[in-house]
């Protein structure tokens, strides 16, 4: 079984940032950046336009701005496995990292998997028809696109994140519309008022979206009532996700600690996890931002950390 000083399990902004900075710092890291489970270069793969990344004033594509990192990566000698990671060991040093293909064992680990959005099972709205042709799970990622201005828009959920998301999205569409299945919605008493108050929002209480139709782009949903079954469609120019995240854990099988919401707990202002030697980087602990650059930036943060950490150990010079 190999070993490594230093292995980073995820890819996207935060794992081929921290990449970077640790090949550059002659870590030679082993980066696995996922395959089976379609993780590899994380949700900007599944992104167009990206538009509020830094260094690009003409915007650019999801996968083209991923791969541009990865070949950065590569650059400076970064060995990456097109695989994923199925099992860790943290029992014992150096720790285990169990791969589909692969075995090896690390001094240090950057945890970076990321997280995946909530969507709903909607006609219309999957890949291959209209996600990311109008149907998104990131309003403030991808609400200040051209083909949401002046549009009706609309936003499924009930939570914090949904009316914030409704309220930014004021900025963009003509009309924004809340979709909530339930007539009381579940956000905190401030941002249901914000939301229920905003002159360019409406909620749709007691109701889904059923159906999501177009041509190129979304053009329109249809809205059924949950109570009567009656259905209605309506013009709208996007669609909304804002039912939450689920952080990719799993593998972690509870080796470390995590937040009430289930996303890896570190220690603040920092990438430190509850294990020691173990560094966490980007929306797999992010659960307030959950941005490129911010996932770009822990990345840097933990690749860092790390380095520091292995040199206080004696494990590097």
């Amino acid at each position: 079984m190999q070993k490594r000083k230093l292995v980073i399990i995820g890819s996207g902004p935060a794992g081929y940032t921290a990449a970077i900075y640790a090949s550059r710092a002659d870590l030679q890291p082993l980066l696995f950046e996922g395959f089976y489970s379609g993780t590899a270069g994380g949700q900007l793969m599944t992104t167009t336009d990206v538009e509020n990344y830094p260094g690009f004033p003409e915007g650019i594509q999801g996968p083209e701005l991923m791969l541009l990192c990865r070949k950065q990566a590569e650059r400076f000698g970064t060995e990456i496995l097109t695989e994923d990671v199925t099992k860790v060991d943290f029992s014992s040093r150096p720790f285990k990292v169990i791969g589909s293909k692969t075995e090896v064992e690390a001094e240090a680990i950057i945890v970076a998997t990321g997280a995946t959005a909530r969507r709903l099972d909607i006609e219309g709205a999957n890949e291959g028809e209209f996600w990311q042709k109008g149907v998104t799970a990131c309003a403030v990622c991808d609400g200040a696109a051209p083909i949401f201005r002046d549009k009706d828009l609309y936003v499924v959920g009930g939570g914090d994140s949904a009316c914030e998301e409704a309220i930014f999205l004021t900025k963009f569409g003509s009309k924004v519309y809340l979709v909530h299945r339930r007539d009381e919605l579940r956000a905190s008493k401030i941002m249901a008022e914000r939301a229920i108050k905003h002159p360019k929002i409406e909620v749709l209480w007691d109701s889904v979206v059923s159906k999501v139709e177009g041509d190129q782009v979304v053009q329109s949903v249809t809205i059924q009532n949950v109570k009567t079954k009656e259905e209605e469609k309506r013009p709208a120019g996007g669609l909304f996700f804002a039912i939450g995240f689920d952080p990719n854990t799993g593998f972690l099988e509870g080796q470390l600690e995590l937040r009430e919401t289930g996303y890896l707990k570190v220690n603040d202002g920092g990438t430190n996890t509850s294990v020691e030697g173990v560094f966490a980087a980007g929306d797999v602990h992010d659960h307030e931002y959950r941005q490129a650059v911010t996932a770009a930036g822990s990345g840097c943060m933990a690749a860092l950390d790390a380095e520091r950490w292995l040199s206080s150990q004696g494990l590097i010079d």
